[in-house]
């Protein structure tokens, strides 16, 4: 038996292993650009993707988080991108639940600034309005602006800003919030523009690979840790940190989908992996924890909105 990630103690048969890697490396060299993203097309997924990638990205459009991420595991993609996380709304519940069981690895991010519009088909007047779609995250960050404006709305959820785009070109009395890329796309018109309740609104977004990325001099590494469920537990894991100085950029918990009640600590800090004080700093935490998973180090994200 083989361990499939020295800080991940999961365990499965080498010849499983061997051809899974072989199957999904030689996908990758069908397909070496091939990008997955949250679709259809007109998703800010997809604006994050030409912000990191170029504009000139071969694209691979997913329905769902979970399908890029399974796009990117099965070696479909070379790289895949999803939400992370909104300064309005915070994590991306699906996103954060993919990271516990997926054994891809987070490669980059990208940060891009969110800007909401009520999108419909021309023609179609404010005060026929009876329904209005978008993503999930989308109708929390204009949660105010709705409430004042269309407070007997109904309010569809869908997979992305881009599908509710799509239903607002073809189904009647309804609005869609979404980008002007997806208005653009999708034939509609802006009834009102900017509707996002915080002005400086953004979303991280970050780019799966089975491929590590290189130290590049300004990195951050992200981590889930199984912590014991015993008093003190977190000040244990914190401890190494102020003791080596290590800046925390992000540490929240979420359920650990094994047990009622159990959690874990997504956490994010400056450094890459091959730093010989991160090193260090494993060396530590493995001693205080039930569990580490590493997720990745990557460059960090230039925020400029």
């Amino acid at each position: 038996m083989v361990r499939c990630n020295h800080l991940c103690p999961f365990e499965f048969s080498l010849d499983a292993q061997l051809y899974s890697y072989l199957f999904s490396r030689e996908k990758l060299l069908e397909t070496p650009d091939l990008i997955a993203y949250l679709g259809p097309e007109g998703t800010f997924s997809q604006a994050a993707v030409f912000k990191h990638f170029g504009k000139t990205s071969n694209l691979h459009p997913c329905e769902n988080i979970e399908d890029v991420f399974n796009a990117v595991e099965t070696g479909e993609t070379r790289f895949g991108v999803v939400p992370k996380e909104n300064s309005t709304e915070g994590a991306v519940n699906n996103t954060q639940d993919c990271l516990l069981e997926s054994k891809v690895l987070i490669n980059g991010e990208v940060v891009i600034p969110i800007e909401h519009h009520l999108l419909v088909a021309k023609n179609t007047k404010a005060e026929t309005i009876e329904k209005i779609a978008s993503h999930k995250q989308s109708l929390g960050q204009c949660r105010i602006w709705l409430l004042k404006h269309y407070p007997n709305a109904e309010l569809i959820e869908c997979s992305s800003n881009a599908q509710a785009a799509q239903l607002a070109a073809t189904a009647d009395n309804t609005a869609a919030i979404a980008g002007e890329t997806a208005a653009g796309i999708y034939d509609l018109v802006s009834l009102t523009r900017h509707i996002q309740d915080r002005e400086h609104n953004s979303t991280r977004f970050i780019v799966l690979s089975q491929e590590e990325s290189q130290s590049s001099g300004r990195d951050k590494t992200s981590i889930i840790v199984y912590a014991e469920n015993k008093p003190g537990a977190l000040f244990r894991i914190l401890e190494p940190f102020e003791n080596l100085k290590i800046s925390l950029t992000k540490i929240e918990t979420r359920p650990a989908k094994i047990e009622a009640w159990e959690y874990v600590f997504f956490i994010d800090f400056e450094g890459h992996l091959g730093d010989r004080v991160i090193q260090g700093l494993f060396d530590k935490l493995k001693n205080c924890v039930a569990e580490i998973k590493f997720l990745g180090s990557y460059p960090m994200a230039q925020i400029k909105n």
